[in-house]
């Protein structure tokens, strides 16, 4: 099985909901680090597991539209904590929307908020 991995870093800023989280429940920022992980069995015949410029094209524009925003307003955190877990969920989800590559059997997003602290989420992609 063939991973490809790509990485970003960016600065968004949460406060949780729904608990007594002690500072958390204030605005704070987080330096998070997104690691998009790509799986696939086959290479095209490029010897690519997929376009890594597609990829870090996706990655780019959704890093560019969390960076320095208060998660809570974003919409698609509605009604939700935004904890990390939720966070990786929704990264996992529109990344694998957004990135078409045949080859890709599954996609996984590992979400650092911090140097001791980390989330993930896989969607498994179907074979047609």
């Amino acid at each position: 099985m063939y991973i490809l991995a790509v990485r970003r870093e960016f600065i968004a800023r949460h406060f949780l909901i729904g608990g007594d989280w002690g500072a958390e429940n204030f605005p704070n920022s987080h330096h998070y680090v997104l690691e998009l992980q790509l799986e696939g069995g086959q290479l095209d015949e490029h010897g690519y597991l997929c376009d890594i410029v597609d990829v870090e094209k996706h990655l780019d524009e959704i890093v560019g539209y969390y960076r320095e925003q208060m998660l809570n307003e974003k919409l698609e955190f509605a009604g939700l904590n935004p904890s990390i877990e939720h966070f990786a969920r929704i990264l996992a989800t529109s990344l694998n929307e957004k990135i078409k590559a045949g080859n890709i059997s599954a996609l996984k997003v590992v979400l650092w908020e911090n140097e001791s602290a980390w989330a993930s989420f896989q969607v498994d992609r179907l074979k047609s």
